[in-house]
């Protein structure tokens, strides 16, 4: 059972998300919040496995909220629900330790199988934001990827979390996050299998050499 948090300050969003996810026998709704501050205390209370999280709020909004959970409570999966026009606080919501960003009209069955991701640890970035950040990041310096994140995706191709490369790199689970959603952005995909197919079609990455 996927134990889910849902933080928005529009009630009737909440309601919206807690029918849905209801519907699913995997998934309970343990407690949901208004704001930042609220998601905090209800965070601590129940633990959840994946909180859904809004970034525009009142009182502490979705990335101060996130960075606190982040030092607080690692193991709790963040995954952020955000509009069209939030680009620049997606890419700190990431930053700050989110595990994926959805938009809020996203089809019900994309939001299930990114709820489902979010709690295995694994990255989602919806394809609309992919092509979105890809036009706030791509400059001829970075559109070939760094180092790290061919890395990161050497590690991914392997079958590591996103925990476990943090420990196999020696960085944070949160820069792995950020570097995963630099590199959907420059491939143009949205999740790590098509990361990880893309690189090694253009020889990017190579499963017999690990790069290390």
């Amino acid at each position: 059972m996927i134990r889910v948090v849902v933080v928005d300050d529009h009630p009737v969003v909440r309601d919206g998300l807690r029918g849905m996810l209801a519907g699913q026998a995997d998934f309970e709704v343990v407690g949901e919040a208004e704001n930042g501050s609220v998601a905090l205390d209800v965070v601590a209370r129940e633990v959840p496995d994946v909180v859904l999280m809004d970034l525009r709020m009142p009182v502490l909004d979705g990335v101060s909220a996130i960075a606190r959970l982040q030092s607080t409570h690692p193991s709790v999966q963040v995954l952020v629900l955000t509009t069209y026009d939030a680009d620049t606080e997606i890419v700190r919501a990431v930053e700050a330790g989110a595990t994926g960003c959805l938009l809020k009209d996203a089809p019900r069955e994309v939001l299930f199988r990114a709820v489902r991701a979010a709690a295995r640890g694994e990255s989602v970035l919806a394809p609309e934001l992919t092509a979105k950040l890809f036009g706030r990041l791509r400059t001829p310096k970075q559109e070939s990827l760094t180092e790290r994140e061919i890395e990161v995706l050497a590690l991914v191709a392997r079958g590591h979390t996103n925990r476990a490369i943090g420990r196999e790199l020696s960085i944070s689970e949160a820069t792995v996050k950020t570097h995963l959603v630099h590199a959907f952005t420059k491939l143009g995909v949205d999740d790590r299998t098509a990361a990880v197919t893309v690189a090694l079609e253009r020889g990017l990455l190579s499963l017999n050499k690990p790069r290390r």
